[in-house]
């Protein structure tokens, strides 16, 4: 199945000030989130955030806040965003089908909205290298139930390239110096 650009948006979840410090891999993600979200910009797909509980885990960490400024957040207390209406409006509204799925955490926010979008109806497609747990071993065992469940497993390179479809012209220069 080709993901295409045309019916894709970006959905990132939850990665907040108190709780990223506690995340393994920090580093990889502090590079990687940021940018996966430059590189749907210069798509031009869509982009929607999350932040669980933001009184007590803060708002999203500064390196990916600063490159979704245009981007209202939406504060959930649940942890699939499925079960956010506000969420799930913005998804029907948009008529997006494949829903690129970056944040926090792996085993819980991320794998339980994965598995809930694909019971909606929709394509989740999992960034792999932007997202984290705590601790790897969930992240491990998360992405082997997204797989028994048939929810896409990606990195942020590869799906830049899909999306993309062609070499040429300057968004494929732009995205070939992100991933660089």
């Amino acid at each position: 199945m080709r993901i295409l650009k045309e019916k894709t948006l970006l959905l990132v979840i939850d990665v907040q000030e108190r709780i990223f410090p506690a995340i393994a891999e920090p580093d990889m993600l502090r590079r990687t989130i940021p940018l996966l979200i430059e590189g749907m910009k210069l798509l031009e797909i869509p982009v929607i955030v999350t932040e669980q509980y933001v009184k007590g885990l803060g708002p999203t960490i500064q390196e990916i806040a600063t490159r979704i400024t245009e981007v209202e957040r939406i504060e959930k207390s649940s942890f699939s965003c499925c079960d956010e209406p506000r969420f799930m409006l913005d998804l029907a509204s948009s008529g997006k089908d494949y829903v690129i799925i970056a944040g926090i955490e792996s085993h819980v926010c991320v794998l339980q909205t994965a598995i809930d979008l694909q019971q909606n109806g929709y394509h989740p497609v999992v960034v792999e290298d932007c997202i984290s747990s705590r601790n790897l071993n969930d992240k491990r065992i998360a992405l082997e139930r997204m797989n028994s469940e048939g929810v896409i497993v990606t990195t942020f390179e590869a799906i830049l390239f899909e999306l993309l479809r062609y070499s040429g012209g300057e968004t494929f220069r732009a995205i070939s110096k992100i991933v660089k």
